[in-house]
Parts: structure tokens; C-alpha cells; sequence
């Protein structure tokens, strides 16, 4: 069975590069491409990995009819870890890059950050669930604690830090999805 075409339509609806979506199911570029181009079939486990990055299950990818979840569990999240930047990123709705907003749980350790964000259309809300962080927009900076949230528009260069001596938990919301 040719699979590639689904799943690079998937991508594609989801504005995810090859490497993007290799990155998120924690797998070659090239392997993608391969797959993409049914030039290769991944495993079972591999192909739930991909697809769970793109938002869908075996059942919806397979199935001509479609439906919608509402309420989504801990083990419906997709999880990465980048021990580089010490930071985990937790996708609490799997589908959210197909939505007009992508909401993450952050969790930064002490020194930890973000990779910077180019400038892009849209806007970004976050609450602060623990800790505290740093907002780097442009050349400004912003404090913000536990109990506080932020807002702006995303039309300059923005990351987030946390302090070296305590790291931080929050919930990031993006629009247009951009993690």
C-alpha cells in the first residue's frame, strides 16, 4: 500500500517542513523523504510516531470518515526533550497544527530557553504555571511569575529564558501554530 502521498499531504496541510516533522517524530529528514516518496514503508510503531506528529491515528489515516476529538489525555501528548536548550515541549492537542492556535506545556530548566523565533504573523498568550521567565521580544526584555500571563504580536524576534537559579513551567499559546 502507497502511503507517502497521505502523509506528505498531511505535512503540507500542517505548513511542516520534512525536517520539522522528522524532528517532532524524532527521525532522519531523509527518511522522510523516503517515506513520502514510497520509497521505503516504516514500521508500525514508526508510522503511529509520524502520525501522531501529524495531528491523526492509524484508524483516521486509514479510514475514509473522520472524527473529532474534544477532550484529549497525558497519553494523547507528544513529548520532546532538548537536552541543548534544556527544555521540554509537550503538545497537549496533537492535531494543532491543522488549528488556527497551538497550545504547548513549556517546562524549562534552571538556564533554559527556547530557540529564537523569527518574526511571523500571528500572536502568542502564555501563562505562567510555575517559576519565572524572561521574554525576549526585539530588543526588549519582560519579567514575568508564576500566576502572570503574557500577550503580543509575534512581528519581531522573540524567545523565552528562564533564570539561571530556578526553571519554569507555562502554557504557550501560538497562533498560527508555529512550534
Amino acid at each position: 500500500m502507497k502511503i507517502g502521498g497521505k502523509i506528505k499531504e498531511l505535512r503540507v496541510q500542517k505548513n511542516l517542513t520534512q525536517e520539522e516533522l522528522a524532528d517532532r517524530a524524532e527521525l532522519s529528514k531523509g527518511f522522510i523523504s523516503q517515506v513520502e516518496r514510497d520509497l521505503t514503508s516504516p514500521s508500525i510503531a514508526t508510522l503511529v510516531d509520524i502520525l501522531q506528529c501529524l495531528g491523526t491515528n492509524l484508524e483516521e489515516f486509514f479510514s475514509d470518515t473522520s472524527t473529532e476529538q474534544v477532550v484529549f489525555k497525558k497519553t494523547d501528548y507528544f513529548e520532546k526533550y532538548d537536552s541543548e536548550l534544556k527544555n521540554n515541549i509537550q503538545w497537549i492537542i496533537p492535531n494543532a497544527q491543522k488549528n488556527m492556535l497551538e497550545p504547548i506545556l513549556l517546562t524549562l530548566e534552571p538556564g533554559g530557553s527556547t530557540y529564537p523565533d523569527n518574526p511571523h504573523e500571528g500572536e502568542e498568550f502564555g501563562y505562567v504555571l510555575s517559576g519565572s521567565i524572561i521574554l525576549h521580544i526585539g530588543n526588549k526584555t519582560f519579567k514575568a511569575k508564576k500566576g502572570e500571563s503574557f500577550y503580543y504580536k509575534a512581528g519581531k524576534n522573540h524567545y523565552i529564558t528562564a533564570s539561571d537559579k530556578q526553571g519554569a513551567s507555562l502554557l504557550w499559546i501560538s497562533t498560527p501554530p508555529s512550534f
